[in-house]
């Protein structure tokens, strides 16, 4: 655990890392050339997408702008497609900066929760069925206008 004033350094071995080299599989929603959107595995609702940028960055005081900017241009795709495919209006973006904000994985990363806040169910506690993932990020993946 990090200190109050003291950020993590970035890990290469990080799962987000490890999911940009290929070595582990992700249920990809979209994907251009700064950014990567894909299902979170441990979701807090139906449809819960991540949305990273290909550069090392532990949090947001490390993102470049051209990244910041692709990631919240992706974000915006993304959640135009969950309102679409979910038929609902509300959209839950979360990001977190530093374990002491609750932030587990440290490559930076935006939540995209189709939810409302009083029906999100806590992160990390259950992992959801890859079928039903799979079959997800299909469905957003064809919604998504480039």
């Amino acid at each position: 655990m990090t200190q109050a004033n003291e950020q993590a350094a970035y890990d290469d071995n990080n799962i987000f890392a490890k999911m940009l080299n290929g070595d582990i599989p992700y249920h990809k929603v979209y994907e251009d050339d700064k950014t990567l959107a894909f299902m979170d595995i441990m979701p807090q609702a139906e449809g819960h997408v991540l949305v990273i940028p290909k550069q090392k960055a532990v949090d947001l005081a490390d993102l470049e702008p051209e990244y910041a900017a692709a990631v919240l241009m992706t974000a915006k795709k993304v959640m135009q497609a969950q309102r679409q495919v979910f038929a609902r209006e509300g959209i839950i973006q979360m990001q977190l900066n530093g374990s002491e904000a609750g932030q587990t994985v440290f490559h930076y990363h935006v939540h995209l929760i189709p939810s409302s806040i009083h029906e999100l169910g806590r992160h990390a506690v259950t992992q959801a069925d890859h079928t039903e993932l799979a079959e997800t990020a299909k469905q957003l993946a064809a919604t998504i206008t480039v």
